[in-house]
């Protein structure tokens, strides 16, 4: 049994009041992964991520390839390459990611369950950075799941600014059948507020083998720009 986390309610509030206060400056994509806070022992997995966003002046393509596996019961290691088209329409791998992920609660322990993920980039070839800590937050009632995920970051480097930047995600999910979930999901950002449907699914093997899939199509509602985003990944853990 793990110790119990000395988060709390007041810890979380306190946390949202802080990113409210944070001058952001975010020039990235906000929408992404909604990270969940479990990490199962003895894990490996391959993992893929593509993501397409469209406004009347841009058409972002993303994607990136990752392997992890648990190191502890409760903490795990991925590692990522990401490649991105660049403005000549040229697909080429980008930077380079590592994440860590830490299980605070054993599910079911406490009212909600609790995680952190932290994550560093490095763009290729040139000295640019990227840091990110996440505090994760999820809530089961019978069906339903409700996940928070509130992030810091910095950039610093070459030929960009150092700044911070804050992001909030959101995802209500309806588990109406192991393979068919579906869900709303909230992103926002520095001048972003984004919100649309997505699905999620899972399909079981022998031991813990499984294979899960993840689509959403998130609209941006803060502007008359409008931003639309197709996010989907897939998951094979073993």
């Amino acid at each position: 049994m793990m110790n119990k986390p000395m988060i709390t309610i007041k810890h979380l509030l306190a946390f949202i009041i802080m990113l409210s206060n944070v001058n952001v400056f975010a020039d990235g994509m906000v929408v992404d992964k909604v990270y969940h806070p479990y990490v199962i022992a003895n894990e490996q997995e391959f993992e893929w991520r593509f993501m397409s966003s469209q406004t009347p002046d841009s058409n972002v393509l993303a994607q990136r390839l990752g392997y992890g596996q648990s190191i502890l019961e409760n903490f795990a290691v991925e590692l990522y390459v990401i490649g991105e088209r660049d403005e000549t329409g040229d697909f080429k791998l980008q930077a380079t990611e590592v994440e860590a992920r830490w299980m605070l609660t054993e599910q079911g322990q406490y009212w909600a369950d609790w995680g952190v993920v932290f994550e560093f980039e490095k763009q290729r070839n040139i000295s640019q950075y990227e840091a990110s800590a996440g505090l994760i937050v999820e809530k089961e009632f019978n069906k339903n799941s409700l996940t928070v995920n509130l992030f810091v970051i910095k950039e610093w480097g070459n030929n960009i600014e150092n700044e911070w930047e804050a992001e909030f995600r959101l995802q209500y999910r309806y588990r109406y059948l192991p393979s068919l979930q579906p869900s709303i999901e909230i992103y926002t950002g520095e001048d972003f507020i984004g919100i649309g449907p997505g699905f999620m699914g899972v399909k079981r093997f022998d031991g813990q083998k499984q294979l899960k899939w993840e689509a959403g199509f998130i609209t941006e509602v803060a502007h008359s720009g409008k931003n639309h985003t197709l996010r989907f990944s897939i998951e094979y853990e073993f």
